[in-house]
């Protein structure tokens, strides 16, 4: 009895390992391709799953993540016969993990040879100068036909890029030369135009002096003859006011010789005095009246006059 207990417990815990054996997880980004009895089953996602045990097997697993293969330098001859090296970078990612395990035997090699094959066919349409400037043209031609010829292996390829173009070493030199002449004709440009620049500048400040000395001048001008013209204003004003002075204290004198009725003789005394006081300013010319020209006589006349009166 204690040994059949026994035989019981034994293949209890050997069925409960053998169902736990055969208990499998699918981790994120990946796929278990599963045949039975060696003929495709099934595709396990992302999950909890069991396999029947001795029936079942993981033919593969897959990973669904983008990968990146880095092709080694391949030898490819331009239209024009010049032979460089070129290495290239894919990235692809597995889209039908039944395609891809059934579909090509070695599928990373197959995408080598493929990538290598469709580059010479390329590049061999295309010259040296053309294959170095024109890489982005070069890239988007390999991936459209590796994207096409590995839809049957459940590929994808993303994006292709040529890491290198070597060109042989002759012509490296050519283009290290050609690069380097390039850099001093355009140094030579730019010291050229600061040189250009410097001397548009120095003549700018000089136009600058120039002008705002001239304009100095000129308000300097401006100045010196508002000054005199403000003088002459001035003292053409003073002499108006001088003579308008004189002709009013003369006119003050006749009125005052009018309101006293002074007789003939006083106001032509009077007007010698006026006349003495012109003919001691400092006129060059003076214009004697016709009434004064007789100056002795009258003069004369007023004494006699004098001592009569008293």
């Amino acid at each position: 009895m204690t040994a059949l207990i026994i035989t019981i417990v034994l293949i209890v815990i050997a069925i409960a390992a053998l169902v736990f054996a055969n208990i499998r997880v699918v981790p994120q980004s990946k796929a278990f391709v599963i045949e039975r009895l060696g003929t495709y089953f099934a595709t396990w996602e992302t999950g909890l799953h069991v396999k029947v045990p001795f029936v079942d097997r993981i033919a593969k697993s897959v990973s669904l993540k983008e990968q990146v293969v880095d092709f080694k330098p391949q030898p490819v001859i331009t239209k024009d016969n010049v032979t460089m090296q070129i290495d290239t970078v894919v990235f692809f990612q597995i889209t039908d993990p039944k395609l891809y395990t059934y579909g090509v035997e070695s599928p990373i090699s197959a995408i080598e040879n493929l990538t290598a094959t469709t580059l010479r066919n390329i590049i061999g349409e295309l010259e040296l100068d053309a294959t170095l400037t024109s890489r982005d043209t070069i890239n988007a031609k390999i991936r459209v036909i590796l994207d096409e010829a590995t839809d049957p292996w459940g590929i994808k390829v993303n994006r292709v890029e040529l890491k290198n173009i070597i060109p042989p070493r002759e012509i490296q030199d050519a283009m290290e030369k050609q690069m380097k002449a390039e850099r001093e004709r355009r140094e030579s440009i730019l010291r050229a135009e600061g040189e250009k620049q410097a001397k548009i500048l120095v003549a700018e400040g000089h136009k600058e002096s120039k002008i705002l000395e001239a304009e100095a001048e000129k308000q300097s001008a401006i100045l010196n003859a508002e000054a005199v013209r403000e003088a002459k204003i001035r003292e053409a004003e003073g002499e108006a006011q001088a003579i308008a002075t004189v002709q009013q204290a003369t006119a003050d004198a006749i009125k005052m010789l009018n309101d006293a009725n002074a007789s003939d003789a006083v106001v032509k005394l009077k007007a010698l005095e006026a006349f003495a006081k012109a003919a001691d300013g400092k006129s060059t010319k003076i214009i004697i009246p016709s009434e004064i020209q007789s100056l002795a006589g009258l003069a004369e006349g007023i004494v006699e006059t004098a001592k009569t009166d008293k």
